[in-house]
């Protein structure tokens, strides 16, 4: 059907004002552990609930996308978060805030839904275009939280970021509604049967094993950096405030244009070099990052270069899996950000524990590990190592990567060899979905 600029903008807002309800904790989290009377110890459940909430959405709701019109679950799922986010504003203790908190991040997976939808309705040949729009609303939410939460919490109290929240959604799921084309299954799939076919997926598809394996360790890198940076901010010399550290998530909008930008180039045939150029260019900004004791004007330059290099691997991994997988886009994401999810939890918990034990420089060791061993990971693949994909996973993966722009709408095909499993001869790749042209004899790789 295609996707208009306009609906870009709306789907970028509710990605943007969903992910804000899991992270806004993050900067008020001592005033209002404070304000519902918890320990200084237990206050990290506050974040925690949200998170764990996310965690059981990935798995159980986004696939509910492929068997249903994503329109209505993105309508149904705002309005949830907004129940949740109200929950949270008014709750007079700390039992009701952290119910509050995970309803919120149970059905702030609509992030992930909107995703699929925009995957499922966009031209090929723009899909990673679209994608990358509405994902980088996703990296203005995780970051922008922090600045805009951290101002409203300081003026006006933690309860008004939750009362704004549910507001937005609420206005969004009209919009939505108003807005958006229907998405209509047609596939006769059953739940059930969408959730045995994505246990599948994980354990027998290459791309997507190899693709959640590298957004792991992506994301752990992110991680260790944003679940940190507040220590050394806070410590000596700096001695920085909330409100100013928050504002370090502005440095960080820089990822923002790199989803935006990344998505053309993966439209383009490029997802895999952009793959292979950006983790190593994260790995890079690790050694700016750890000057944030001595300079932070360098600092906030590796900030840029992390957040650009961390959206533009995700938006390429987004637009490989989904473009796999054409009608199952809510089951492989749903699986893929499970694997962002669990990256980072493993790089909050493990950027505390580095912090403790050999200060900031231990933290940095750490960011840099992850981001190497993906880069490392993504190097053996494209190198032929673990399981070759099935001929046809292959040919849906290299389409992913190529793009299509429909039959007889340019030129009848594009050059290509693959690499995985099975070699075939510099030839022609027929854009209707055909076999090869004048493709050489494949032989065994």
């Amino acid at each position: 059907m295609g996707i208009t600029r306009s609906q870009r903008l709306v789907l970028a807002l509710v990605c943007a004002v969903a992910v804000s309800t899991i992270y806004a904790i993050q900067p008020v989290l001592e005033v209002a552990s404070n304000a519902l009377g918890m320990a200084r110890g237990s206050a990290g459940w506050l974040v925690a609930v949200g998170q764990i909430g996310y965690l059981a959405g990935l798995v159980l709701l986004v696939p509910l996308g492929d068997v249903s019109d994503r329109r209505r679950l993105i309508t149904v799922h705002l309005v949830l978060t907004a129940v949740g986010a109200s929950i949270a504003a008014v709750a007079p203790n700390a039992a009701v805030a952290m119910a509050g908190l995970l309803v919120a991040g149970l059905f702030a997976v609509v992030v992930q839904v909107t995703v699929a939808y925009v995957a499922a309705v966009s031209e090929p040949s723009e899909r990673g275009r679209a994608i990358g729009a509405v994902t980088s609303g996703v990296v203005i939410g995780i970051l922008g939280a922090r600045v805009v939460a951290g101002f409203l919490g300081e003026v006006l109290g933690w309860r008004v970021v939750y009362a704004l929240l549910a507001v937005l959604c609420g206005a969004l799921a009209v919009i939505v509604r108003v807005m958006l084309d229907a998405d209509r299954r047609t596939s006769g799939l059953r739940y059930v049967g969408v959730m045995a076919s994505m246990g599948r997926l994980v354990r027998a598809d290459h791309l997507l094993l190899s693709r959640g394996a590298v957004a792991l360790l992506l994301f752990a890198s992110f991680g260790t950096l944003w679940s940190g940076l507040a220590l050394p901010l806070g410590a000596a010399p700096w001695h920085l405030g909330t409100a100013r550290i928050g504002l370090f998530g502005l440095a960080g909008l820089a990822g923002a244009a790199g989803a935006a930008r990344a998505g053309r180039w993966a439209d383009y045939g490029r997802a895999q070099a952009i793959t292979g150029a950006a983790l190593a260019l994260l790995t890079l900004s690790w050694v700016l990052i750890a000057k944030a004791e001595t300079n932070l004007w360098v600092l906030v330059v590796g900030i840029v270069l992390l957040d650009f290099a961390v959206q533009a691997v995700h938006v390429s991994s987004q637009h490989m899996v989904t473009g796999a997988h054409p009608n199952r886009a809510g089951s492989v994401i749903g699986a893929y950000m499970a694997c962002y999810s669990l990256g980072s939890a493993l790089g909050a918990i493990s950027t505390t524990w580095a912090y403790g034990i050999w200060g900031w420089v231990g933290c940095c060791w750490c960011g840099a590990g992850y981001s190497a061993a993906a880069l490392v990971l993504w190097g053996l693949v494209q190198a032929g190592f673990g399981r070759p994909m099935g001929l046809s996973s292959a040919k849906a993966s290299l389409l992913a990567m190529v793009g299509t722009r429909g039959c007889g709408s340019d030129p009848p095909g594009v050059r290509f060899r693959w690499v995985t499993g099975w070699s075939v001869a510099a030839g022609k790749l027929d854009r209707c979905g055909a076999r090869p042209r004048h493709a050489g004899r494949g032989r065994r790789g």
